[in-house]
């Protein structure tokens, strides 16, 4: 017998089993992967780098984009939108868990002690060059500073999520694609910035894969959002 979904008594619950299985199986099939395709010759990025930085960072963003395509994938009844989660929930949390085995192997913390974002800050390839005057983003500060940076692009707030969790239906569905848009754009910013920054060869080839993935998701979920 297929069990009722949508039964808000038992939801919760059911959420957060799936949460914590999904998430450690994509987690340790993304490390496995971080550790195979590191290359002995790389030069190991500090823990103030952009690519520690942006290990560090994307890991909470793709957290994120994890956990709200876990919530529409269980309550949904588009078949389209279940896919999109599903695949959004599986590149990510694997992509997650190559960053988390990127600092491990690096030998460096999983957490800063500067705040987050503050690797955007730093100057870009062509800026160091003295080819552009564009060093840092509007809020953002140099590492070791006591000035806050800025807040992390495209991440949805609790409210929102709090607020997908408890949507239904066609409303949820709506929801859920609205922020995970928002949510892609975000990703986009940071990926891009850290290919500005950075010429380390595994990093770069990640987050130019992130650039070309969520700028098409992005492009199918409008599609989506425009049949609403």
């Amino acid at each position: 017998m297929t069990e009722p979904i949508n039964q808000k008594s038992t939801w919760p619950l059911r959420h957060v089993i799936v949460a914590i299985v999904a998430s450690g199986v994509l987690l340790l099939g993304g490390f496995a992967i971080g550790r195979l395709v590191m290359p002995a010759d790389q030069t190991t990025p500090s823990t103030t780098s952009a690519e520690a930085g942006f290990a560090r960072d994307m890991q909470t963003h793709h957290q994120q984009a994890v956990e709200m395509a876990i919530i529409v994938r269980d309550t949904t009844d588009n078949q389209d939108i279940k896919t999109l989660a599903y695949d959004i929930a599986t590149s990510q949390g694997q992509q997650a868990g190559q960053m988390f085995a990127w600092l491990r192997m690096w030998g460096l913390p999983q957490a800063a002690s500067d705040p987050a974002m503050t690797w955007m800050a730093q100057p870009t390839l062509d800026s160091e060059s003295g080819d552009s005057d564009s060093t840092t983003m509007p809020g953002m500060t140099m590492p070791g500073t006591t000035m806050p940076a800025a807040a992390m692009p495209g991440l949805a707030t609790p409210q929102q999520i709090a607020a997908l969790q408890t949507a239904t239906g066609a409303d949820a569905d709506k929801m859920f694609l609205e922020l995970m848009i928002a949510h892609h754009t975000g990703g986009v910013e940071m990926a891009q910035a850290l290919l500005e920054r950075s010429t380390n060869d595994i990093v770069t080839a990640l987050a130019g894969n992130i650039v070309r993935t969520q700028n098409s998701e992005m492009d199918y979920m409008n599609q989506l959002l425009a049949a609403y």
